[in-house]
């Protein structure tokens, strides 16, 4: 993938997990609710329809305030890759005030773990910055660390 500073952020972590349970994780919306948003924040409702066109759509609860992310998947390459954006809603509606599309990727690491990749693409370079000051790195880093810790309570 040829990334594009200007409007992308990405980052890549090896999770001690196997790559059947993180895709495993990401794909259950009882799973989501365990690490998708960093602690203390949760997930409240999580609904998805795992094909090209179907829905991700997650309701978070940060700090008492419910915020609704409505999104459809783009691209699915089963246990390896999910593209998924809120730039259009099931249906491809699309959407008022787009913010990103998420890509992320899973390799074996050879020893039993997974190599995790998150990119995250978006609509300008100011939306990518405005991404990267609300805590892009600090944020999805944090997921991965809970991801870690859920899937191996799980395996």
């Amino acid at each position: 993938m040829n990334l594009d500073p200007k409007t992308d952020l990405t980052f890549t972590r090896t999770i001690h997990a196997p790559r059947s349970v993180l895709w495993e994780c990401w794909t259950t919306p009882e799973h989501i609710k365990h690490f998708f948003v960093p602690k203390p924040h949760r997930i409240e409702t999580c609904e998805i329809d795992l094909r090209v066109g179907g829905k991700f759509n997650t309701t978070m609860n940060v700090e008492g305030n419910l915020m609704e992310n409505e999104g459809v998947y783009l691209e699915i390459v089963d246990g390896k890759k999910l593209v998924f954006t809120d730039t259009y809603r099931e249906g491809w509606k699309p959407a008022a005030d787009p913010f990103m599309t998420a890509i992320i990727e899973f390799e074996d690491d050879g020893n039993g773990g997974t190599t995790y990749t998150v990119t995250a693409r978006h609509r300008s370079p100011e939306a990518r910055q405005s991404h990267e000051d609300m805590g892009f790195f600090d944020g999805w880093g944090t997921v991965a660390t809970q991801l870690e810790a859920y899937a191996q309570s799980i395996t």
